[in-house]
Order: C-alpha cells, then structure tokens, then sequence
C-alpha cells in the first residue's frame, strides 16, 4: 500500500473551490480545477509515494514495471498488463461538453483507421486516442445536474409544442411523423447539421420561445427544468446547435450519494456539480456542442444511440459491513463507498488492484505495514500482492470511496 497523489487537471468548465475546499487548500485556487485524475492513464498518470522518503513513481511506470504483482495475474489475464480503469473526482463549475463514447468495437475500428491515416495520437482532430470503450459512472457528493439519453419522443413532441415557436413547427412534424429511434435520429441530425444561418435565425425564436414559457402563468411548467437549462447553455454557447440538442435529452438531478452510469452511445452532457467518477481506462470522446473543441458531426452519429430506455438513478446496495455498491455492468471497475463508524475497523480481503480514496473524515489504513491516515482529498495504492486491508474512521462522517475490478461475469456491451 502506498499514498496516492493525483493529476490534477484544470479545464475552463472546473471550479476553482470544489477541489480545492475538498482537499482543505486555500480558496480560490490559481485556475479553475476540473478533475482530479487517480488511475495510470498514459495521458497524465497519478504518482505512487513512497514512505521512506524515495522519489516518487508514476503508477504508469510501477505497474508497467511489475504486472503480474500490481494488477495480478488474473486482471493481466483478462485486460493485459494495464490498469482497467480510471479514478477521479470531477468539479464541473459550467457545464460539460456534449458528448457520447463509443462501443469496444467501434473503439478499436476508430483507433486502427486513426492509425491507418497518421493521424497524431496529441492532434486536436484526433477522435481516438486508444482502442477501448469508455463506460463510465457518476456519484454526486454534492447536487449534480445533468443532460443524458434522449427523451422518449412523444415527450419531447409534448416539449417543443409547449415552446408555441411556429418556426418549430417543420421539426416537431419531422419527430411526431415518426416519434420513435428513427425520429429522433433524423431531427437530431437536422439540427447538428444546421447551416449557421439558419441556426441563427432558428435558435433565437426557440430562446424566446423557452422565456416566455417559463413567464407563462395559468399553465403547467411541466418541462421548466429542461427550459431552463436550453436558457443557460444559451448563455454559456450562444450560437451553438448543441443548445437545440439539449431539448432531446433527458434532464437529471442527483443528490449526494445517487450514481448515473453511462454506457457506449449514450449522448450526455455533465452540468454542475461534483462527484466521483470511475470509468475504463480511456479518453475517447466524440463531441457534438458545447465546446471550442473539434467535433466530429459524422463520427458522433455512427457511436449515437438513439433508442430511449430508461436512464435510471443508482442507488447503492449493501454489500458488506459499512460498504455499499453501485451496481453496474462494466467489467472493468466496480465502485463502492465505506461509511465506517468511529472505532470500528472494517476488514477487506485482497481482491486485485484498488485505489480507495477519502472524501469526507479522517481513516486510518492498515495494510501489513505502518498505517496510513488518509483526510479529504487523499488516497492510496493497494496492488494486488498487498494482504487484506483494514479501514478504521477516526472521526465521524467519514466517507471512502474503494476503485476495484467489476465482477467476472459482468459483460461489456459491444455495438
């Protein structure tokens, strides 16, 4: 077991609180700070500490050193001799990018094609930087808002003809005529593809539109929420077709504790808030809006599914003394939270490779060796030759999240 110190990353859409207040610095840091990166990304991996007082080490280079004794020979025989997945706490002060990942297959055909074309592994335009999907799950600590799937049809029908903008009217008959996958894939498509002077002639009318809904008295509101945020991602992108596209997704809000997983093809945008988040260990992102960022319109529509099943809230179920988990399909992560109680010490049996990180409160690890205190913000390294772990609460309230291996029989989606 070693300490873990994370990437930080500063992206414009960060805070410059969040993170800092989390991990007990002085506020307002120097740029904004959107994520906080634990894992052995290539792209910016998390350093191992060590407590004799050594250089510290990437936990790239440590685990690309030893597979066989960090990740253990089970997980390099399932996912080679790299980590499967990636760590982070996530602080989004404005809102994300439009976004969506691919398959496991469409991830590898993107990266050989990529490859087959020279394309550089850092050029703005590169869609694929690694050949594997990206599924990816969120836990609130604070109130998260978000855009993910796309609303079933008939609803967003019901939506648009709320807004009572006659210029809508060609595109609510395009998605009404065949309110289903089909529907909103060609209505989507139409508005990403706008010419700009359409666009801006077009979007204009649907802000007022949605204004005016939202300062209509004697009628329900029943879609004020996603108004509202078409409102403000207006203020954040004026001009941008993305601001349209948000009118089709569905409007989520997570309190503290509540997850959102995120499989391949799922169109989604993080709004505000902060939370953990785990995923495989990827960064391919096609974007639609939102961003300065390259976007890719045809690459984003070959990945997109448009199909409208529920985007359910997670909540975490028991699964061991002072432990919850948040149930996911993904084979490369599971995710679960230990809530100790002051004075009692929690037992956890080796399982692989796991980063557990303190989010709230002060713990004390055991793990074999001289004991690590982990406060808000800190977390460690426990490779899969490290013996059982104990996890103690110091204080009350605290709070750790554990990064580990999904089960065996979970199965990645493929499309």
């Amino acid at each position: 077991m070693h300490r873990l110190e994370g990437a930080l990353r500063s992206y414009a859409w960060g805070s410059r609180t969040a993170i800092a207040e989390l991990c007990g610095r002085s506020v307002p840091s120097a740029h904004p700070e959107a994520e906080l990166w634990l894992g052995a990304h290539p792209a910016d991996p998390a350093w191992v500490v060590s407590e004799n007082g050594d250089a510290p080490a990437s936990l790239l280079d440590v685990v690309e050193s030893d597979p066989q004794s960090q990740l253990g020979s089970g997980t390099v025989d399932r996912f080679g001799a790299r980590l499967p997945f990636l760590l982070k706490l996530l602080a989004a002060e404005e809102p994300l990018s439009l976004q969506a990942h691919p398959s496991a297959v469409q991830a590898a055909q993107g990266y050989a094609r990529e490859q087959e074309l020279g394309v550089p592994l850092d050029s703005p335009i590169r869609n694929y930087r690694d050949p594997n999907h990206k599924p990816e799950l969120v836990v609130a600590l604070t109130r998260f808002e978000a855009l993910a799937g796309f609303r079933d049809a008939a609803r967003t029908v019901e939506l648009l003809e709320s807004l009572r903008v006659p210029e809508l009217d060609p595109y609510v008959g395009l998605l009404a005529g065949q309110p289903d996958s089909g529907g909103l894939r060609a209505l989507f498509t139409t508005w990403i593809t706008l010419p700009q002077p359409v666009l801006t002639s077009l979007l204009p009318r649907v802000l007022d539109g949605c204004v005016t809904y939202l300062a209509t008295n004697g009628r329900p509101r029943v879609f004020a929420e996603e108004v509202r945020t078409a409102l403000q991602l207006a203020e954040s992108y004026p001009g941008d077709a993305g601001v349209l596209a948000s009118l089709l997704l569905n409007r989520i809000t997570l309190e503290p504790g509540q997850g959102l997983y995120l499989d391949a093809g799922n169109l989604h945008a993080y709004l505000s808030g902060m939370g953990v988040e785990i995923m495989a260990n990827s960064d391919n992102v096609l974007r639609g809006g939102l961003t300065p960022k390259h976007v890719d319109v045809p690459e984003l529509l070959r990945v997109l599914d448009f199909r409208c099943p529920d985007v359910p809230i997670l909540e975490a179920v028991p699964a061991g003394e002072a432990e919850v988990r948040y149930l996911t399909p993904a084979p490369e992560f599971a995710l679960s939270r230990l809530e100790p109680e002051p004075g009692a010490a929690v037992t956890l049996a080796p399982c692989g490779p796991q980063i557990l990180l303190c989010t709230s409160g002060t713990v004390r690890l055991d793990c074999g060796g001289p004991g690590i205190d982990l406060t808000p913000g800190r977390s460690v390294w426990i490779s899969a030759a490290d013996p059982e772990l104990t996890v103690e609460a110091l204080t009350s309230g605290t709070q750790v999240f554990r990064a580990r291996l999904g089960a065996r029989s979970a199965v990645s989606p493929v499309g």
